[in-house]
């Protein structure tokens, strides 16, 4: 599901009104009359009453309908398992391994999922850490499974480096796992439930090294034996996995390698002042075509299993994921489920044959880091959509890149939003020259308007035709400014998504006392002149509306609206905050104009 928050409509008529239609308000952009689609004169009161009536369950409608929605994809469900009802080792049964005799299959029964790891097994066996420039990694013996990841470079507050962001960990509570292994066709295998040993229980890249390998290893003592090696390599956060089998056995091995990512399920509470509960959090899965975020909830019910080539697997957040990429050329099963309150994805390979005396390598690419997307699309292809700008990915992406060439000259993600936003404003200045001309020619005829009102007050029907003559003869359009506003709004609601999904503006300083774009403005600065540059605007526009009422309406949006942004982060209020500037110099300029 993609459901995405937009800016909002506010629609809205009254008797006696010389302007039949409604309006709608854009924060940042303008006030749009937008006339009723019937031209004709109403002929009594009663009409307007009903079209009032009309227009105000319209919009109930649309606010209601906009709930359901955001209810349906981020409202949390009771249904959910939370981790106060679930026993500490609820996640202990294991699923059967296939019988001996029986190699994995390439679509497996629930029965070949990959083994669910269980809490007392990780921390029972040793810990190795590894350390690079922006990875730091724990890897258990047990299975050479990664139970921690933290990113040195992300901390979770900015002025904080001491607190890293943290993605896998074996906290019961915030369990978030990703295991690798062989399943074999009988006998023991070395899958994530197996010992396994290295040369030293730390790490480290050494300065002036650009690769770091990590080498775990396996025996069973019947001749077979196998190796995992991780590589780690300078300034990236992306893992190369080999999985390695021996077999002197003096017979076939049949097996697959697998990759499982297990995490606890812990319902997130949403809020508005809080960006990161904007994105979505949880498994998805790419199919080599189409991206689909699943539902946790629908996973008890309906698990997913599915044959799948060129794709990967992953589980995400704001600004972070954690991925599985195996080889683009061969087939892999994918499976989610849910199992006592964790979530389970993965991905099986198909069942190869090892001859006796000979070895056979799998590989995989792991990502444990931020959304970085330059890198991701490096790594796999569609794996730069876990950057989620959802249905207005068409138009964000050209944005993100607009916005990075400019930052890769200015080198200030803040000073990059006001250029681009500036550009933005360029290529609709035929379009929105249009729509403030129509403003300006509205602005005229007020007097003229509220003169036709006061004349036939007790007259709907000559009031009606009053205007329809009055805007024939002064050649005047209501509805002229519209269209340019229709076309501009995905195009704003696109670089809305750009400024808050991109990890790459992460805690990015602006200038003064803006030293983090990504949250809200300490001061609340930004916000007050956002709500001074609109009040600004709504003076230099004609009132949508000669009825007292709406006007007062009208006269508070800006309130409103700075309450509203007041804790939205600090790089999206610059942005409103400029485009709005923007637009009272257009408006200014062509007001200036057509009075000469």
């Amino acid at each position: 599901m993609l459901a995405r928050q937009s800016a909002g409509t506010g629609r809205g008529t009254a008797p006696g009104s010389p302007q039949n239609g409604c309006c709608a308000v854009i924060p940042g952009i303008q006030a749009v009359w937008i006339p009723s689609p019937t031209v004709v004169p109403i002929s009594a009161t009663p009409g307007m009453e009903n079209q009032r009536i009309i227009l105000w369950a319209t919009l109930l409608f649309l606010l209601w309908m906009m709930y359901q929605a955001w209810q349906d994809d981020y409202a949390p469900t009771p249904s959910t398992p939370t981790v106060g009802e679930q026993p500490a080792q609820a996640g202990d049964a294991l699923p059967d391994l296939p019988e001996p005799g029986e190699a994995p299959a390439i679509k497996p029964a629930p029965e070949g999922m990959p083994a669910l790891e269980t809490e007392s097994s990780v921390r029972g066996g040793g810990t190795v850490t590894v350390s690079t420039d922006v990875l730091e990694v724990e890897i258990s013996t047990v299975g050479a499974s990664l139970t921690r990841v933290s990113l040195p470079e992300y901390p979770i507050k900015k002025g904080e480096p001491d607190k890293p962001v943290v993605l896998l960990n074996d906290e019961p509570a915030t369990r978030f796992l990703m295991h690798s292994g062989l399943r074999g066709s009988g006998g023991t295998e070395p899958n994530h439930r197996a010992p396994f040993s290295t040369g030293a229980t730390e790490y480290r890249l050494a300065e002036g090294d650009d690769e770091l390998k990590v080498v775990f290893d396996w025996v069973d003592g019947g001749g077979l034996a196998a190796e995992k090696v991780f590589t780690f390599t300078r300034g990236s956060y992306a893992i190369e996995l080999e999985q390695t089998l021996v077999n002197r056995s003096g017979e076939d091995w049949r097996g697959a390698p697998y990759m499982q990512i297990q995490r606890r399920n812990v319902p997130q509470e949403r809020s508005m002042f809080d960006v990161d509960t904007f994105s979505f959090t949880g498994p998805v899965i790419y199919d080599g075509e189409k991206y689909d975020k699943l539902d946790v909830d629908d996973l008890a019910d309906e698990p997913v299993n599915q044959t799948v080539t060129g794709g990967w697997i992953a589980a995400i957040q704001h600004y972070f994921l954690v991925a599985a990429v195996p080889p683009g050329e061969q087939s892999f099963n994918y499976q989610a489920r849910l199992a006592a309150g964790d979530y389970l994805i993965s991905e099986i390979g198909p069942a190869e044959v090892v001859p006796a005396g000979e070895t056979r390598t799998f590989t995989q690419t792991l990502w444990l880091g931020p959304k970085l997307q330059a890198d991701l699309e490096k790594i796999a292809p569609g794996l730069e959509l876990t950057v989620d700008y959802g249905v207005l990915t068409v138009l964000a992406k050209p944005l993100f890149w607009l916005l990075q060439k400019v930052y890769q000259f200015l080198g200030n993600w803040g000073w990059s939003i006001i250029v681009v936003t500036f550009l933005i404003k360029l290529v609709f200045y035929k379009l929105t020259e249009t729509q403030g001309r129509s403003m300006a020619k509205m602005r005229k005829l007020q007097p003229r308007l509220k003169n036709l009102q006061e004349r036939y007050k007790d007259d709907k029907q000559a009031l009606s035709k009053g205007m329809m003559d009055l805007y024939k003869r002064e050649k005047v359009n209501p509805a002229a400014g519209c269209l340019p506003i229709l076309i501009q709004i995905p195009v704003f609601l696109s670089f809305y998504w750009v400024l808050l999904e991109s990890a790459e503006l992460r805690q990015a300083p602006f200038m003064l006392w803006i030293t983090d774009i990504s949250s809200r403005d300490p001061f609340f600065i930004l916000p007050v002149l956002m709500g001074a540059a609109m009040f600004g605007q709504f003076k230099l526009n004609p009132t949508p509306t000669t009825d007292p009422v709406q006007a007062k309406v009208f006269m508070i949006m800006p309130l409103i609206m700075t309450g509203m942004m007041a804790f939205f982060p600090a790089g999206l209020v610059l942005y409103w905050l400029t485009n709005t500037l923007l637009s009272i110099a257009q408006q200014w300029h062509i007001n200036k104009k057509l009075g000469a």
